[in-house]
Protein backbone atom coordinates (compact mmCIF):
# COMPACT_ATOMS: atom_id res chain seq x y z
CA UNK A 1 0.00 0.00 0.00
CA UNK A 2 1.16 3.64 -0.53
CA UNK A 3 0.63 6.93 0.87
CA UNK A 4 -0.16 9.92 -0.31
CA UNK A 5 1.73 12.37 -2.02
CA UNK A 6 3.42 15.48 -0.21
CA UNK A 7 4.80 18.10 -2.82
CA UNK A 8 7.08 20.74 -1.85
CA UNK A 9 7.22 22.49 -5.57
CA UNK A 10 7.42 21.96 -9.15
CA UNK A 11 10.27 23.19 -11.42
CA UNK A 12 11.65 21.94 -14.86
CA UNK A 13 14.09 18.73 -15.03
CA UNK A 14 17.20 19.37 -12.99
CA UNK A 15 20.57 19.94 -15.20
CA UNK A 16 22.29 17.92 -11.57
CA UNK A 17 20.64 15.68 -9.19
CA UNK A 18 19.41 16.55 -6.27
CA UNK A 19 22.01 15.67 -3.39
CA UNK A 20 21.91 11.99 -2.09
CA UNK A 21 19.34 10.77 0.56
CA UNK A 22 17.77 14.23 1.04
CA UNK A 23 14.76 13.54 3.28
CA UNK A 24 11.55 16.02 4.09
CA UNK A 25 8.44 16.03 5.42
CA UNK A 26 7.73 12.90 8.13
CA UNK A 27 11.37 11.93 7.46
CA UNK A 28 10.39 10.60 3.97
CA UNK A 29 12.73 10.76 1.15
CA UNK A 30 12.40 13.37 -1.83
CA UNK A 31 11.60 11.57 -5.15
CA UNK A 32 10.60 13.36 -8.25
CA UNK A 33 7.57 12.93 -10.69
CA UNK A 34 7.94 14.72 -14.41
CA UNK A 35 4.95 15.38 -16.00
CA UNK A 36 4.61 17.64 -19.17
CA UNK A 37 8.00 18.65 -19.12
CA UNK A 38 7.68 19.77 -15.59
CA UNK A 39 8.66 17.90 -12.28
CA UNK A 40 6.86 17.48 -8.95
CA UNK A 41 9.28 17.23 -6.25
CA UNK A 42 7.21 15.19 -3.39
CA UNK A 43 7.54 12.55 -0.47
CA UNK A 44 5.57 9.68 -0.01
CA UNK A 45 3.94 10.04 3.32
CA UNK A 46 2.01 8.09 5.76
CA UNK A 47 -1.87 8.11 5.46
CA UNK A 48 -2.28 8.30 9.51
CA UNK A 49 -0.98 11.85 9.33
CA UNK A 50 -1.58 13.08 5.87
CA UNK A 51 -5.78 11.18 4.57
CA UNK A 52 -7.99 14.20 4.83
CA UNK A 53 -9.08 14.04 8.51
CA UNK A 54 -5.55 13.78 10.52
CA UNK A 55 -4.42 16.59 7.76
CA UNK A 56 -6.70 18.62 8.91
CA UNK A 57 -6.53 18.23 12.43
CA UNK A 58 -2.73 18.41 12.18
CA UNK A 59 -3.04 22.32 10.77
CA UNK A 60 -4.47 23.13 13.97
CA UNK A 61 -1.25 22.11 15.44
CA UNK A 62 1.07 24.67 15.70
CA UNK A 63 4.18 22.91 16.72
CA UNK A 64 3.43 20.15 13.65
CA UNK A 65 3.39 23.06 11.37
CA UNK A 66 6.67 24.41 12.43
CA UNK A 67 8.15 21.26 12.66
CA UNK A 68 6.83 20.18 8.68
CA UNK A 69 7.35 24.10 7.82
CA UNK A 70 11.03 23.22 8.41
CA UNK A 71 11.40 19.89 6.78
CA UNK A 72 9.23 21.70 3.81
CA UNK A 73 11.88 24.60 3.64
CA UNK A 74 14.71 22.22 3.91
CA UNK A 75 13.81 20.48 0.77
CA UNK A 76 12.85 23.52 -1.23
CA UNK A 77 16.37 24.97 -0.19
CA UNK A 78 18.03 22.13 -1.40
CA UNK A 79 16.46 22.60 -4.87
CA UNK A 80 17.11 26.42 -5.12
CA UNK A 81 21.15 24.83 -5.05
CA UNK A 82 20.14 23.24 -8.04
CA UNK A 83 17.68 24.73 -10.00
CA UNK A 84 15.08 28.05 -9.84
CA UNK A 85 11.85 26.26 -8.03
CA UNK A 86 8.40 27.22 -7.78
CA UNK A 87 7.36 26.48 -3.71
CA UNK A 88 3.94 24.99 -3.10
CA UNK A 89 1.81 25.80 0.38
CA UNK A 90 2.68 24.48 2.95
CA UNK A 91 1.28 20.73 3.27
CA UNK A 92 0.13 20.50 -0.89
CA UNK A 93 -0.81 16.68 -0.10
CA UNK A 94 -2.28 14.67 -3.03
CA UNK A 95 -3.55 10.96 -2.91
CA UNK A 96 -1.64 9.88 -5.40
CA UNK A 97 0.92 10.41 -8.14
CA UNK A 98 -2.47 10.00 -10.72
CA UNK A 99 -3.67 13.60 -8.30
CA UNK A 100 -0.09 14.89 -8.66
CA UNK A 101 0.02 14.83 -12.62
CA UNK A 102 -3.40 16.06 -12.89
CA UNK A 103 -2.18 19.29 -10.31
CA UNK A 104 0.25 19.89 -13.26
CA UNK A 105 -1.98 19.49 -15.90
CA UNK A 106 -4.38 21.98 -14.25
CA UNK A 107 -1.84 24.22 -12.93
CA UNK A 108 0.85 24.23 -16.48
CA UNK A 109 -0.09 27.22 -17.79
CA UNK A 110 0.30 29.17 -14.35
CA UNK A 111 3.44 27.18 -13.53
CA UNK A 112 5.13 28.23 -16.86
CA UNK A 113 4.23 31.72 -16.38
CA UNK A 114 5.55 31.69 -13.27
CA UNK A 115 8.17 29.80 -13.68
CA UNK A 116 9.50 31.89 -16.22
CA UNK A 117 9.40 34.67 -14.53
CA UNK A 118 11.41 33.95 -11.39
CA UNK A 119 13.97 31.99 -13.09
CA UNK A 120 17.59 32.95 -12.07
CA UNK A 121 15.89 35.19 -9.48
CA UNK A 122 15.49 34.61 -5.50
CA UNK A 123 13.82 36.29 -2.71
CA UNK A 124 15.50 38.59 -0.07
CA UNK A 125 13.63 39.29 2.94
CA UNK A 126 13.90 42.55 4.61
CA UNK A 127 12.34 44.03 7.74
CA UNK A 128 12.82 47.46 9.78
CA UNK A 129 11.84 48.69 13.11
CA UNK A 130 12.14 51.61 15.06
CA UNK A 131 15.65 51.62 16.56
CA UNK A 132 15.33 51.86 20.50
CA UNK A 133 18.12 54.53 20.70
CA UNK A 134 16.69 56.35 17.51
CA UNK A 135 17.27 60.49 18.29
CA UNK A 136 14.07 62.49 17.21
CA UNK A 137 10.51 61.39 17.06
CA UNK A 138 11.77 58.11 16.34
CA UNK A 139 8.09 56.90 14.89
CA UNK A 140 7.80 59.76 12.19
CA UNK A 141 11.54 59.20 11.16
CA UNK A 142 11.82 55.44 11.17
CA UNK A 143 8.59 55.16 8.49
CA UNK A 144 9.94 58.01 6.48
CA UNK A 145 13.45 56.20 6.16
CA UNK A 146 11.31 53.12 5.96
CA UNK A 147 9.55 54.50 2.43
CA UNK A 148 13.40 55.72 1.31
CA UNK A 149 14.16 52.14 1.94
CA UNK A 150 11.56 50.68 0.03
CA UNK A 151 11.78 52.77 -2.88
CA UNK A 152 15.16 52.04 -3.04
CA UNK A 153 14.82 48.06 -2.52
CA UNK A 154 12.10 48.24 -4.78
CA UNK A 155 13.83 50.59 -8.16
CA UNK A 156 16.71 47.76 -7.53
CA UNK A 157 14.75 44.55 -7.40
CA UNK A 158 12.71 43.05 -10.45
CA UNK A 159 9.56 43.02 -8.24
CA UNK A 160 8.42 43.71 -4.60
CA UNK A 161 5.78 42.45 -2.09
CA UNK A 162 4.69 44.52 1.08
CA UNK A 163 3.57 42.23 4.19
CA UNK A 164 1.20 42.95 6.85
CA UNK A 165 4.14 42.50 10.24
CA UNK A 166 2.52 39.68 12.26
CA UNK A 167 0.45 40.09 15.73
CA UNK A 168 0.94 38.11 18.44
CA UNK A 169 4.20 39.08 19.74
CA UNK A 170 5.28 38.74 23.52
CA UNK A 171 8.46 40.88 22.66
CA UNK A 172 6.12 43.94 20.93
CA UNK A 173 8.92 43.60 18.00
CA UNK A 174 5.48 43.26 15.66
CA UNK A 175 4.27 46.43 16.67
CA UNK A 176 7.47 48.37 16.44
CA UNK A 177 7.73 46.92 12.72
CA UNK A 178 7.62 49.96 10.11
CA UNK A 179 8.78 47.71 6.86
CA UNK A 180 8.14 43.56 5.73
CA UNK A 181 8.93 43.05 2.24
CA UNK A 182 10.39 40.60 -0.11
CA UNK A 183 12.60 41.51 -3.31
CA UNK A 184 12.59 39.48 -6.53
CA UNK A 185 16.18 39.63 -7.37
CA UNK A 186 18.21 37.99 -10.01
CA UNK A 187 20.78 35.59 -8.37
CA UNK A 188 24.12 37.32 -10.09
CA UNK A 189 22.96 40.70 -8.84
CA UNK A 190 22.40 39.50 -4.96
CA UNK A 191 25.42 40.89 -3.65
CA UNK A 192 24.69 44.59 -5.23
CA UNK A 193 21.55 44.14 -3.31
CA UNK A 194 23.17 43.76 -0.24
CA UNK A 195 25.32 46.67 -0.61
CA UNK A 196 22.62 49.11 -1.92
CA UNK A 197 20.82 48.28 1.65
CA UNK A 198 23.93 48.70 3.57
CA UNK A 199 24.33 51.83 2.25
CA UNK A 200 21.06 53.23 2.76
CA UNK A 201 20.95 51.49 6.15
CA UNK A 202 23.35 53.55 7.06
CA UNK A 203 22.05 56.18 6.27
CA UNK A 204 18.96 55.57 8.37
CA UNK A 205 19.65 55.30 12.25
CA UNK A 206 16.22 55.74 12.97
CA UNK A 207 15.65 52.22 11.82
CA UNK A 208 16.99 48.73 12.86
CA UNK A 209 17.22 46.41 9.66
CA UNK A 210 17.40 42.82 9.30
CA UNK A 211 18.14 41.00 6.12
CA UNK A 212 17.11 37.72 5.28
CA UNK A 213 17.77 35.11 2.29
CA UNK A 214 18.47 34.47 -0.24
CA UNK A 215 15.48 31.87 -0.75
CA UNK A 216 13.56 30.44 -3.23
CA UNK A 217 10.91 32.90 -4.28
CA UNK A 218 8.26 32.31 -2.02
CA UNK A 219 6.49 35.23 -1.97
CA UNK A 220 6.43 35.48 -5.44
CA UNK A 221 4.66 32.06 -6.63
CA UNK A 222 0.98 31.34 -7.22
CA UNK A 223 0.52 28.01 -7.79
CA UNK A 224 -2.75 26.89 -9.26
CA UNK A 225 -3.03 23.71 -5.90
CA UNK A 226 -4.89 23.56 -3.01
CA UNK A 227 -3.42 23.24 0.74
CA UNK A 228 -5.39 20.03 1.30
CA UNK A 229 -6.60 17.20 -1.05
CA UNK A 230 -7.55 18.10 -4.60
Amino acid sequence: MTGPRYVYAVCRPLDAPLQAQLTGVAGAPAKLLHHHGLVAVLSEVPERDFAEEPLRAHLMDDAWLAETARAHRGVVDALTAVTTPLPLRLATVLPDDSGVRSMIESGERTFLSTLDRIQGRVEWSVTASVAEDAPGDPWLEAERSATRLHETLSSFAEDSRLHEPHGGDPSGRAARTVLDASYLVPRGHSEEFVETLERVRADAPALRVELAGPWAAYSFARPATQEVWA
